[in-house]
């Protein structure tokens, strides 16, 4: 077999895998009924936490679903069915809920967790493919798989329905973020690190309040003492403590004849442009992108013209919010 003939037939296979769960998640969306409706509801009465739990490729889901769950204003986790069969069962308690993956929905691994919600009249979510499987007999909510073909040839490997189910639990998820109002600044406090919490930081994370600050009648000899001071390589202007303008080396340069001799409120140019502290530092970046600019000062939407900080492009660099 030529590496020509190879290749194309491992595209091929991949193209099948793919559409074959492609079908199997459009037969989900479309068979999506009240069972779905019943387990959010199940889930936004719960007083304690979501438990989830499943064995093998579904014990592997159910930790992403857990995850996702709690990093979206859910508190969840996942609980191992072997480990919780050796006491990890105290994790579950009254005002949890239970939500319980099996693609059979008779992994025997589960008769503990399950056992343990029925005795304790702790409410559980069964998904599952078969509906009269016991574990989604024994549910208080049963949310059934479509029957869709594993994308194997031989039908025998979780790949179809492992789809599925980590969609569901996407669904779930999303479902439940957007009817708590779920907002980015919510989403940042489970979030601080890496490139997602850099982008979720606000400019009052970054902000300086040791402001490079000059009344109109400053004579430049002093702004300029200022400008060198405080490092940011700009001005703020104030006229009765509101910010009028800004004095940028661009300013400097167009008044270089007489400079020393003129006020600040002479060489500033008027207007300069803010941000809000509570602004996402993407938009400060944007904004400096859009002016071609390398500092923005930060002011109060509540009182007009104050300025609260300074934030620069550098800043937004050394965070990785660029």
């Amino acid at each position: 077999m030529t590496s020509s003939t190879t290749e194309a037939a491992f595209l091929a296979v991949g193209r099948r895998v793919i559409s074959r769960e492609a079908e199997a998640l459009a037969l989900l969306s479309a068979g999506l009924g009240p069972s779905f409706a019943q387990a959010a509801t199940l889930i936004m009465a719960a007083t304690g936490r979501i438990i989830v739990s499943g064995m093998g490729k579904s014990g592997h889901v159910a930790r992403k679903i857990a995850a996702t769950l709690a990093s979206t204003g859910t508190p969840a986790h996942f609980v191992h069915p072997a480990e919780a069969s050796h006491g990890d069962l105290g994790m579950l308690t009254k005002g949890d809920v239970a939500l319980v993956l099996s693609n059979s929905g008779e992994t025997p691994e589960l008769a503990d967790i399950v056992a343990h919600t029925r005795r304790f009249g702790i409410p559980l979510i069964a998904v599952a493919s078969q509906r009269d499987s016991t574990l989604a007999r024994q549910a208080d909510v049963a949310i059934i798989l479509p029957q869709a073909a594993e994308a194997c040839d031989t039908g025998i490997v979780p790949t179809t329905s492992t789809t599925m189910t980590l969609a569901l639990g996407d669904a779930l998820a999303i479902a439940l973020m957007e009817h708590r109002a779920f907002t980015p600044e919510h989403f940042r406090l489970f979030h601080p690190g890496g490139k997602l919490g850099a982008k979720l930081l606000k400019v009052r994370d970054l902000m300086h309040s040791d402001l490079p600050l000059v009344s109109s009648d400053c004579p430049m000899t002093e702004a300029l003492l200022v400008i060198s001071q405080k490092g940011f390589g700009v001005v703020g202007v104030t006229e009765a403590d509101r910010l009028v303008g800004i004095i940028t080396d661009g300013d400097l340069r167009r008044h270089m004849e007489g400079l020393l001799g003129l006020t600040a409120g002479a060489v500033m140019t008027r207007g300069p442009r803010s941000v809000a502290p509570d602004a996402l530092a993407e938009l400060a970046v944007a904004m400096m992108n859009d002016g071609k600019i390398t500092c923005l000062f930060v002011a109060d939407p509540q009182q007009a013209g104050v300025a609260l900080g300074i934030v620069h492009i550098h800043d937004c660099l050394r965070a990785g919010v660029i």
